[in-house]
């Protein structure tokens, strides 16, 4: 009878956790068997459940492990030194969490969100204020936020322009992804990330937004829990609460990004002390979209925004940008597929392909459905009306 995933995951974490001590303390030998060990309880992980949606950081993990496993068969019986070759966790961490870094500010500004006000106001509010002047918020500021709402509206792109707004470093994190550095190493990693996000606060006197994508992969309610899940998710409870109390002047700030909220639980809840919906564009933002979108394309003069926008209801910010990328490549493929196309010759004009019309916008729009169904938004305004706090 196989094993539940868990277990296998469970098994995993074990071997490697005891391999990196062993590792450490220069027993290597102990160490490459618990190495292969974690290998291949992920390789029996991946063969009983092939359609896990974390086998991709399984086989990087694996990697990792037989890297490692190569590297102390060939300097066996040597010492291995801070001169040489590093050990597994100066390998694997340090990289991996500077490559979560964007020493630039990102080159994203408020005038590129397009729509989401209230969203924007509350950023403001909870971020930029408080950046500029501190001495008005005696009481303090919120320093957790919860971005949550469809996917493809633009959470992302609300933090980013945050962080150029306060000239602020931006660490962008998936939550997702995150779950490869567990194995063996749980809290530890959590601990590290928040505490390089508050050395570059505090050493570099830059405000720094700390934002994690997927939040509910790591927060989110489980019936049993996998691995070093546990003590990941108290450590973050941990260093939220050191942001949120411990450090009153310190400008460091928590965005979580979620497309599913009910699935966080409450003490998690509670330490975003401000959760703002990122909803689906209105007619008004979906007009702006169409404008915004159609710039570079060779548009037909009948070809009018608003009544686009009428007809694109309920469709995402990312949705419409699909849309009109679809409404091109369908013209790109009439030109090349044109019974007097001919490849151009060196020095003459291009040939180009016809005017966008409203047709073609509408035929991409019939065989284009929102990817947002109309009881995922209910479900969006439910959650919001119990639990949002702009």
């Amino acid at each position: 009878m196989s094993l539940a995933p868990q277990e296998l995951e469970n098994s995993a974490s074990k071997y490697a956790s005891e391999a990196i001590r062993c590792d450490s303390n220069g027993s290597y030998s102990i160490a490459i068997t618990n190495y292969q060990k974690a290998v291949d309880s992920l390789m029996k992980l991946m063969k009983f459940y092939p359609n896990n949606k974390l086998n991709k950081i399984y086989m990087a993990r694996m990697a990792s492990y037989k890297n490692r496993i190569k590297l102390l068969r060939m300097t066996s019986g040597v010492e291995i030194n801070n001169n040489g070759n590093k050990k597994i966790e100066d390998i694997d961490s340090n990289n991996d969490f500077n490559n979560l870094i964007m020493t630039e500010k990102p080159q994203i500004g408020w005038e590129e969100v397009i729509g989401l006000d209230d969203a924007k106001n509350a950023l403001r509010e909870s971020i930029v204020y408080p950046t500029k002047r501190p001495d008005l918020f005696p009481l303090g500021w919120p320093r957790g936020i919860l971005l949550y709402g469809p996917p493809g509206c633009g959470k992302t792109v609300l933090a980013a322009a945050t962080a150029n707004e306060i000239d602020g470093y931006f660490f962008n994190v998936d939550a997702a992804s995150m779950m490869s550095k567990w194995l063996g190493e749980a809290e530890k990693n959590v601990s590290k990330l928040f505490n390089i996000a508050r050395t570059y606060a505090e050493k570099q006197i830059k405000p720094v937004i700390l934002f994690i994508d997927e939040v509910d992969s790591l927060l989110g309610t489980r019936n049993s829990e996998v691995g070093g899940e546990i003590r990941a998710r108290n450590q973050f409870l941990i260093e939220m609460d050191g942001v949120n109390t411990k450090h009153k002047d310190l400008k460091m700030y928590v965005v979580g990004a979620t497309n599913k909220p009910w699935s966080l639980d409450w003490p998690f809840l509670r330490r975003f002390q401000k959760r703002i919906s990122a909803s689906l564009p209105d007619i008004k933002s979906r007009e702006s979209l169409f404008d915004l979108y159609n710039i570079p394309l060779k548009i037909d003069v009948k070809v009018k925004s608003p009544e686009l926008a009428k007809i694109s209801n309920g469709y995402s910010a990312s949705d419409i940008k699909d849309i009109c990328q679809a409404a091109q490549l369908k013209a790109v493929n009439e030109l090349f597929n044109s019974a007097e196309y001919m490849e151009p010759i060196e020095g003459e004009e291009l040939p180009q392909p016809k005017s966008l019309t409203m047709m073609d916008f509408k035929e991409i729009m019939n065989r284009r459905k929102p990817s947002v169904s109309t009881e995922m938004v209910k479900a969006y305004y439910k959650w919001g009306e119990e639990f949002k706090a702009l």
